[in-house]
Parts: C-alpha cells; sequence; structure tokens
C-alpha cells in the first residue's frame, strides 16, 4: 500500500488496550476473529458459515479497488475540513485540531429513528456523507463489485438469484466519537426472512485500535434465541405474526439495537467478542441473527474508519423490499 498507512500497525494485539461504549474490554472478554481465505473449499466455508455465524474473509476484494473507493470517499468529503492538512485523501487522517462533535458517524445509534446526527456545525459534512451513498464511484464501481456478489452466490448456492439490496450503510467513524452498538441485522430487515447475507467491507486498513467491528462468539445462536423467545410471548399474548414483528422492534431501544454497551452485554450473557484488525480488501459475511458491535477508535494515528454494510438477497424467496432505495435519513428503517 505506497499511498496509505502500513498494515504493520495491524499486528498489536493481543496487548492493546480496547474500548466499547461502557468501558475498556478485559482480555478474558476477547477471543481472535478466525479468518478464512477465499480459495479454500466452498463446503469447509459453508461449514464455518454454519457454525460461526460468519465467514471472515481475508484479501477477498482486490486491494486497489478498495483503496480508489476510500481515496473518493475522503477526497468528496475534504470540504468539510475533516483531514488532516498536508496528507492524502486516501489516508483518511483526522484533523485531531478540529472538534470530533462537529464530524458524528451515521448509523452508531446516537440518534434515535435513524434520524440525522450531528448540530449545525456538523451539516456539510454529515450532508457530504449522506450524499457518497449515491456516488458512483461507490454506488456502482464498489457496492456492485462481481467479486463479492459472485462469491456470495457460489457460498450461498443462490446463483442466478443473489441479488444486492440497494440500501448500504456507508459509515466513517472518526477517532473518539460513538461505537456501534449491539445488535443483528434481522432487526432491521424484518419484512423478509432471516436469510439476508450482510458483508461488512473495510474500506481501508483497520488496526486494532481503529473501530472495527467486533462479533459476538456464537452470537448467531443468542440472536435466534432472543428472536424466537420474543416471537413466541407476543403471538402467546394474542398478537399476529405481522403484529408480531412491530412489537419486537417497539421493545428494542429507540436505535434499535439491543444494548449500547458490549461489555456488559457480553458479561450478561458469558459470551466474548471475537476481534481483529483488518486490511482493505478483507469482507466479513456474517447471519442475519449474528450479534455484532463495534470499538471506539482510538486509532494511535487518528485514522478515520470507514467501511459499509452492503447486503445480499434470494430473490427467489421473500425479502424485505423496503431496502431497494437509497439510504436516507428518518427513512424508518
Amino acid at each position: 500500500m505506497p499511498h496509505a498507512a502500513s498494515p504493520e500497525r495491524n499486528t498489536n494485539w493481543p496487548g492493546a488496550k480496547l474500548f466499547v461504549n461502557d468501558g475498556p474490554l478485559e482480555p478474558h472478554q476477547m477471543a481472535p476473529l478466525r479468518p478464512s481465505y477465499p480459495d479454500e473449499p466452498v463446503e469447509e466455508l459453508r461449514r464455518r458459515w454454519r457454525e460461526d455465524g460468519y465467514v471472515f474473509l481475508k484479501g477477498l476484494l482486490p486491494r486497489d479497488d478498495v483503496l480508489k473507493c476510500r481515496e473518493n470517499y475522503f477526497k468528496f468529503l475534504a470540504p468539510s475540513g475533516v483531514l488532516k492538512p498536508g496528507t492524502k485523501p486516501v489516508e483518511g487522517v483526522f484533523d485531531s485540531a478540529k472538534d470530533k462533535a462537529d464530524y458524528p458517524g451515521i448509523g452508531a445509534g446516537a440518534t434515535p429513528g435513524n434520524a440525522k446526527p450531528g448540530e449545525e456545525t456538523a451539516a456539510n459534512f454529515v450532508d457530504l456523507a449522506m450524499k457518497a451513498h449515491s456516488e458512483p464511484w461507490y454506488a456502482v464501481d464498489f457496492c456492485k463489485h462481481p467479486v463479492l456478489k459472485n462469491f456470495v452466490a457460489k457460498l450461498m448456492g443462490w446463483g442466478e438469484h443473489t441479488l444486492p439490496l440497494q440500501r448500504t450503510l456507508l459509515r466513517n467513524n472518526t477517532p473518539g466519537n460513538k461505537a456501534i452498538g449491539v445488535h443483528y441485522d434481522h432487526i432491521f430487515l424484518r419484512h423478509g426472512e432471516p436469510t439476508s447475507v450482510t458483508a461488512w467491507v473495510p474500506i481501508g486498513d483497520i488496526s486494532i485500535q481503529g473501530g472495527g467491528l467486533v462479533y459476538m462468539e456464537k452470537g448467531h445462536d443468542l440472536g435466534e434465541k432472543i428472536e424466537n423467545e420474543f416471537t413466541e410471548r407476543a403471538k402467546s399474548s394474542g398478537l399476529s405474526e405481522e403484529e408480531a414483528k412491530y412489537a419486537f422492534n417497539q421493545n428494542m431501544m429507540a436505535t434499535g439495537f439491543l444494548a449500547e454497551g458490549p461489555k456488559g452485554f457480553g458479561e450478561e450473557h458469558n459470551s466474548r467478542w471475537l476481534l481483529t484488525a483488518y486490511e482493505a480488501g478483507d469482507v466479513v459475511l456474517h447471519q442475519a441473527h449474528m450479534i455484532h458491535a463495534s470499538t471506539i477508535n482510538h486509532d494511535p494515528d487518528n485514522v478515520i474508519r470507514l467501511g459499509t454494510d452492503l447486503r445480499f438477497v434470494d430473490s427467489s424467496r421473500p425479502y424485505d423490499s423496503r431496502w431497494q432505495k437509497v439510504f436516507e435519513f428518518s427513512d424508518g428503517l
């Protein structure tokens, strides 16, 4: 990576102090995310998908393609003043002389109901971050990358029915700002079967302290248990299946999350958080009930964490068609 930070920063775990919204994670609360490789036998990858709830694919996407998207993104956001003077856009280095409150992340659960985050001072930055969702270098070149779609089609066996949903979440996370709370994705895609696949794609290298996603060990089993137990209680109270869906959502936090704090949630369920550093080209595919969150970005070089959630469905089965539009604030999803 000749024009961005060296991936050597990514090898400093274990030993790094990692923080989530409700405090530091202790060593007994953490374990490594298991890496897989795209050229491994597909049956083995499917076994890991079923047993672990995720497949962490090293180097699935061409690194240069990912870095080109990162470069375009930060060129697009540069007028907001978010970048440190004298640095290159692809590096995505935050200007630490600025107030981090003026550069809030999208979708971290800071605002109920998917409302627009930040004060007036953040308006330019947030508006540019939203407009980026529709830019061709992202919406077409990156989100519709054939390598990713073809791999999902092969892994899931969906073939020509593999459909990427149009609504995506392109999230930046500037150093020190709020991290993503505890959730699983089916909470937000409940108008379809729980068979969607999320591809979480880091857009650039993310150091172990840089705010990457963390996954709960066997979190897909717990997520499905939480969903099923609530659904059964709702139905036994006389609610229809459709009413039960809305009742579940109303029982969540205002943000739709299970909890703001991964530390306490993990302790409550006696489960560890799986984590790793990420490199441009890596992709994590995870199940609809897989519980995940993120750490707070404390990257030592003030690198802004950038990543996106891309979702795929089997178009021959019922899916949440509300997601067939570009993400916008207060869209109810």
